[in-house]
């Protein structure tokens, strides 16, 4: 809740976010019309599978964080003042987690919502036919959250080590826009290539909560995916922070 009500503050940046998402998903959809025109029945999508997916991943832009935003966990580490945030009784990893998770609901609400309003009444969009597909999709959603968070988690954790970050934020954002689905369907993929891109940790991001609501896949393989590299990358990640907590011992602070 606290997550939610802090970046609540920030309504102009959500909207002025809302309104580039939907504006690039206009022009997104436009471009994969002419593609499934070309190619009717693309990787077994049909044109308005492809609108609904483009406005779908515009809708995962903000809770996804897919262009990147370390946390700011990453500045604590530069400046120093993670040492305070290692002395608290509470898990370091399991707070900015419970921040992150308010801070993509909030923008669930005010960059997610308007994308997909404005798509179905442009261009129509697909809707899930039951209140459990609904029910699975926003739990899909909920596991490609911590996806993402774990994988900006060891990011910003790796600053303890490399100091500056902009590298890796910068080799993140290229590899998750890719490898997620944002860029393009990953099902357009052929080969191997498109099979070890379905089966990274991106692909939880956007693809795999897609899939979900287009009911293009098995409901609990994909599920069971997001859960399993979601468990992965907390391990991951509690792992880097007990090695962090020993590094700021050694090095006094």
């Amino acid at each position: 809740m606290f997550g939610f009500r802090r970046h609540a503050v920030y309504r102009a940046a959500a909207f002025a976010g809302a309104f580039t998402n939907t504006i690039f998903g206009v022009l997104r959809a436009y471009v994969l019309i002419a593609l499934w025109h070309a190619r009717p029945g693309l990787a077994g999508y049909d044109v308005a599978d492809a609108v609904t997916f483009c406005f779908l991943t515009q809708a995962f832009i903000g809770p996804m964080q897919v262009f990147g935003g370390s946390l700011d966990l990453a500045a604590r580490v530069r400046t120093g003042d993670v040492a305070l945030d290692l002395l608290r009784p509470a898990s370091l990893q399991l707070w900015t987690m419970a921040d992150d998770l308010g801070r993509a609901a909030y923008l669930v609400i005010v960059r997610s919502v308007p994308p997909m309003l404005i798509g179905a009444a442009l261009f129509g969009v697909r809707t899930p036919a039951h209140a459990a597909g609904w029910a699975v999709f926003l739990t899909s959603t909920a596991l490609g959250v911590v996806v993402s968070f774990g994988l900006r988690y060891l990011l910003a954790m790796a600053t303890c080590w490399i100091v500056d970050d902009r590298g890796l934020q910068q080799m993140s954002l290229v590899m998750t826009t890719f490898f997620s689905g944002m860029m393009l369907p990953l099902i357009l993929l052929p080969g191997w290539f498109g099979t070890l891109t379905r089966a990274l940790p991106w692909a939880a991001m956007v693809q795999v909560p897609a899939d979900v609501y287009l009911g293009k896949t098995d409901v609990l393989e994909a599920l069971a995916f997001q859960a399993t590299w979601a468990a992965v990358l907390l391990a991951a990640g509690a792992l880097v922070t007990r090695s962090a907590r020993r590094k700021v011992v050694i090095q006094g602070g």
